[in-house]
C-alpha cells in the first residue's frame, strides 16, 4: 500500500521572486518503509513535507497521503510529525506538553496517562517528566520533540532531522526505536543530513536538488551501482559535490 504518493509535485513561492521550490517532484513511500529524504540545504526537503502535511495548500500536481488528500482530517489524526526545530512552550514540563497533544487528538485522560508513562521511558526522560523544560538542553528537548509525534500512535512518522542534537548513545537509542517501529508494522518518512544514520536505518532513499529528485530507489541497489561505496559517497557523486 502506497502510505506516501507524491507524482509531478511543484510549489513556487510567490513572495517577490516567484521561487520554484519544488519542480515535478515524483516519489512513492510504501507500508512499512523507513524511506529517506535526502538532499542538501536548499533543495526543498522541507517544502515537500510541509506540502504533505497539508502546510503548503497552494500547489500543482498530486499528493496522497495514507490515500487521502494532505488537508483531509482522518488522514492527519494517522500521522505522527517531528519537526527539526523543537518549538514548544518552554514553561511547560514534558509531562504537560504530552498532555497538551493528547488532548489535542482527543485521547483520553486514563489512556493518555498510561501512553505518556510509557512514551517518557522510552525517551530516557522519565526522571525528567515534572522539571520545566526551559531548563533543558536541545537534546533533551529533541526527544520531547520525538515523544510529541508518537502521542497518537501514528500510522505515518515524518520525521525532520529526527538525530540532531543527540549525544552518540542518544542516536543509537532513537535509531533502534525507529527501526522496532517499522517492524511494528509503522512506516517512517524523514529527512536528514546524517548520512550515515540513513545509511543503517533505511530501505529506500530519494535524493533530491534544487527541487528536483535526482534519483531515488532501494538503498542496497543503489549503492550497487557504484560498486558497493558508502551512501555518502554516493550522495557527493549525484549532487556533483566532488
Amino acid at each position: 500500500m502506497k502510505y506516501i504518493e507524491i507524482e509531478n509535485l511543484c510549489v513556487t513561492y510567490r513572495s517577490g521572486t516567484n521561487k520554484e521550490a519544488l519542480r515535478g517532484l515524483n516519489l512513492t513511500v510504501l507500508k512499512g518503509q523507513i524511506y529517506g529524504f535526502l538532499g542538501p540545504n536548499g533543495a526543498g526537503k522541507t517544502t515537500a513535507i510541509k506540502t504533505v502535511l497539508g502546510l503548503i495548500p497552494e500547489y500543482k500536481g498530486k499528493i496522497l497521503v495514507l490515500g487521502k488528500a494532505p488537508q483531509d482530517i482522518s488522514a492527519k489524526h494517522r500521522i505522527g510529525f517531528m519537526p527539526e526545530i523543537a518549538n514548544y512552550y518552554w514553561y511547560l514540563t514534558p509531562k504537560e506538553l504530552l498532555y497538551m497533544y493528547a488532548r489535542i487528538f482527543g485521547i483520553v485522560k486514563k489512556e493518555a496517562s498510561a501512553k505518556i508513562e510509557e512514551l517518557l521511558d522510552l525517551v530516557d526522560l522519565k526522571d525528567s517528566a515534572n522539571i520545566l523544560m526551559k531548563t533543558f538542553s536541545k537534546g533533551m528537548m529533541q526527544k520531547v520533540n520525538f515523544a510529541q509525534a508518537l502521542i497518537n500512535d501514528p500510522e505515518l512518522l515524518i520525521l525532520d532531522e529526527p538525530t540532531g542534537g543527540l549525544d552518540p548513545l542518544s542516536r543509537i537509542k532513537m535509531r533502534d526505536v525507529i527501526k522496532h517501529l517499522r517492524d511494528k508494522g509503522k512506516t517512517i518518512f524523514f529527512s536528514s543530513h546524517e548520512l550515515s544514520e540513513v545509511e543503517m536505518m533505511c530501505d529506500e532513499v530519494a535524493i533530491i536538488k534544487d527541487g528536483m529528485l535526482l534519483k531515488s530507489g532501494k538503498l542496497k541497489e543503489l549503492l550497487a551501482e557504484k560498486g558497493g561505496s558508502t551512501l555518502e559517497q554516493y550522495f557527493l557523486d549525484i549532487i556533483g559535490g566532488k
